[in-house]
């Protein structure tokens, strides 16, 4: 599916968005046509009192879009969606390729019962293994944490002890994850299990496209021996079947 890159800063609101990601939240808005001159020319920025209220906002992640647009639906079988959209995240800096404002995820979201959503993540962690092993590309797996997290708060606590989020990390940079989200979005977006009446479970396997061409690149030296590897791991994987 393609899902829209701006969504109502409302819905994302309800979602936890801005109090679980306000380091990486952006937000887009028209300029008051009236004060238009007000624009700085030495900064590039149009102040704040030249802007109109902000209703929209830039997700850092597509599958916010697909609850979304699940909303008050019944999920009568397992179920498995795949996206490409632009994301977009607030940065301590920019670089090339490898950290962006705005750069395009490939998401494939998993709605329906709790063995789906896990069996989802745990087949394509073997798949991301198999293909970085193919390409290699080495790669390490980390349980990521919200560093915006009080250290000693519940949230922090949880996450420890049960990681929602794993990364796959070249070198410092996260070009993949896994992330389980139990049944949060089911019960915020009334997305019902049928049979059960109750919130569907949902989880995600992410990857950054523009990072996965830097990692590549990195790795392999060359716009062209970048794609050699990957043409050749892709025909090493196929041979091998379908499990992975």
């Amino acid at each position: 599916m393609t899902m829209p890159p701006l969504l109502p800063a409302a819905d994302l609101k309800r979602l936890d968005y801005y109090e679980n990601f306000p380091h990486q939240a952006v937000v887009a808005t028209p300029i008051e046509v009236d004060r238009r001159g007000e624009f700085c020319a030495d900064t590039g920025c149009f102040p704040c009192g030249a802007l109109q209220p902000a209703e929209f906002g830039l997700p850092s992640a597509s599958c916010y879009a697909v609850y979304l647009d699940h909303e008050g639906r019944e999920i009568t079988e397992n179920t498995l969606v795949t996206v490409v959209g632009w994301c977009f995240r607030k940065e301590n800096h920019y670089e090339g390729l490898r950290r962006q404002l705005g750069f395009r995820m490939r998401e494939i979201v998993a709605l329906g019962s709790r063995e789906h959503a896990e069996s989802h993540l745990c087949a394509f962690t073997d798949r991301i293994t198999a293909f970085a092993r193919a390409l290699d590309l080495p790669l390490r797996k980390e349980a990521a944490s919200d560093p915006f997290y009080d250290k000693g708060g519940s949230k922090a606590v949880l996450q420890r002890l049960t990681p929602v989020k794993h990364e796959f990390l070249y070198e410092d940079l996260a070009i993949a994850s896994v992330n389980t989200h139990r049944n949060f979005f089911g019960d915020r977006c009334s997305i019902t299990l049928g049979g059960t009446g109750g919130p569907a479970f949902t989880s995600c396997v992410a990857f950054g496209l523009e990072r996965w061409l830097s990692a590549l690149t990195r790795r392999h030296g060359s716009w062209a021996a970048a794609n050699d590897a990957v043409r050749t791991a892709s025909a090493q994987l196929a041979a091998a079947g379908p499990v992975v």
